[in-house]
């Protein structure tokens, strides 16, 4: 399951990106832009990660940091912010990332496809990166 939540900020580029691969996704809102909190919006995609094993997240703000704050408060979360597509292909390679978190305000369209593509299609590499991500729990 992959999960996409959003704040006011973030909720023209989610309707965007769910008119583009909507049958993949499931929408956690918001589902307007009227002025929300983005850590709800977060704490409710971590809540759904943690009780649908294998899951993933993606999340959208303004700049992507306060949605990424809140998501890694949970130990189970290993979110990265991505502005560019290599690294949604690296956190997922060497950091095991499974929230994938975008800067509305700083990205086109574009690139947002190609970081979900690269988030959702790498793997983990694991071998020296595992012990880091063990760290991280």
């Amino acid at each position: 399951m992959i999960f996409i939540a959003s704040d006011h900020a973030g909720f023209d580029l989610k309707k965007q990106i769910l008119n583009t691969i909507k049958e993949k996704l499931i929408d956690l809102g918001t589902y307007s832009e009227e002025s929300v909190d983005y850590p709800d919006y977060a704490k409710k995609l971590v809540s759904k990660i943690n009780s649908n094993e294998n899951s993933k997240g993606i999340l959208i703000c303004g700049s992507g940091i306060g949605m990424s704050i809140e998501a890694n408060r949970d130990r189970n979360i290993r979110a990265g912010l991505a502005f560019e597509p290599e690294i949604a292909k690296l956190m997922r390679e060497h950091n095991d990332a499974n929230v994938l978190v975008l800067p509305a305000k700083f990205m086109n369209v574009q690139d947002v496809l190609k970081c979900i593509e690269n988030f959702l299609t790498t793997d983990f590499a694991g071998g020296r990166h595992q012990n880091r991500v063990n760290k991280l729990s």
